[in-house]
């Protein structure tokens, strides 16, 4: 019978930059904030329905960026909470994942307003909403610029030991400064990609918008502004698609690392041993969870695989389990 492990242990498996990106977030929402005030009292004091219309549009941006910063604030402040087995790290893939299904309702809206325009076209106001549309893209490059910012970031990690020398059942957590790349999309922040979407999101339809209506009043093609809406309306659904693809798979616990586990395997295996069983899941943005199953026949413990492992920095929490040949 192996020693007791300790007590209790921390599960923090926020990604890089979690704080920094967090206060990145408030930021924009600040932004969009000031923004949607400005256009909505400007066009109630003007008598452009327009520029209020588009105040109330950058609402949405903002609640929808909201969700991302709560998000953060959430795990944050919870990631210590022992009612989460595997930490808070998931979390902001939960609300990528809300997110991405705000992404498609916009989609779907702007493009059947798109098709109804196409068919009964609407009087078309340039000179107020070119300007408008200006308005809003500036708005929008400013926000993915904020969000974008600051590439380096300190690993918000926190050191774990286990001292478990059970040869049947043993925990350990890996953890180090240095990157295993085999596969970016488990380092990916999809919170923060979330966040970063609506913003292109809204940037695009600017830039189409914009498009549209200079062809619209230089040729008379009104066509091209219905048009242009439809284009963005593909364009943002194509995004929440992948949104929705990738924080699915990691809420289904799919394995975020097909070249991991096979590396593993190779480690496992590469004197004589059989890896008969391996999970291996994301449990937060560079932070992968393994349970790893060995047959052998030599005399070997869970601490003999667990150094093994030890290279692979993002095996954050690894569980070994050893049965005898």
């Amino acid at each position: 019978m192996g020693t007791n492990a300790a007590a209790s242990h921390n599960h923090v498996f926020l990604g890089e930059g979690h704080d920094s990106n967090e206060r990145r977030t408030w930021a924009v929402i600040m932004l969009c904030a000031a923004m949607m005030v400005a256009e909505t009292v400007g066009g109630l004091l003007f008598g452009s329905i327009a520029l209020v219309a588009d105040g109330l549009h950058m609402s949405t941006h903002a609640s929808a960026l909201l969700l991302a910063a709560l998000a953060y604030r959430y795990a944050r402040r919870h990631a210590e909470d022992p009612r989460f087995s595997f930490g808070t790290g998931k979390l902001g893939d939960l609300a990528g994942f809300s997110s991405a299904i705000v992404l498609a309702m916009i989609a779907i809206l702007i493009g059947y307003e798109a098709v109804s325009r196409l068919f009964a076209p609407v009087p078309i106001h340039f000179n107020e909403a070119i300007p408008i549309a200006v308005l809003g893209l500036i708005a929008n490059v400013a926000s993915a610029l904020l969000l974008s910012g600051g590439q380096h970031h300190g690993r918000f990690h926190a050191e774990h030991h286990h001292d478990d020398h059970d040869d049947e059942n043993d925990h350990t957590h890996h953890h180090d400064h240095a990157h295993h790349r085999a596969d970016d999309t488990a380092h990916r922040d999809n919170n923060m990609r979330a966040a970063v979407i609506h913003v292109l999101a809204d940037a695009v339809v600017s830039m189409l918008v914009i498009v549209g209506l200079l062809l619209a009043r230089s040729f008379g093609w009104l066509f091209m502004d219905p048009v242009a809406g439809l284009i963005g309306a593909l364009v943002i659904a194509s995004w929440s698609y992948g949104l929705i693809r990738d924080t699915g798979a990691i809420l289904l616990d799919m394995n975020p690392d097909r070249t991991m586990a096979e590396h593993v395997r190779a480690a496992i295996e590469s004197d004589g041993d059989r890896l008969s069983d391996l999970h291996l899941w994301r449990l937060g943005p560079g932070h992968l969870g393994a349970i790893v199953s060995v047959v052998t026949a030599k005399s070997r413990d869970a601490a003999h695989y667990r150094r093994l492992l030890g290279h692979f920095h993002s095996l954050s929490h690894v569980t070994v389990e050893v049965q005898r040949a």
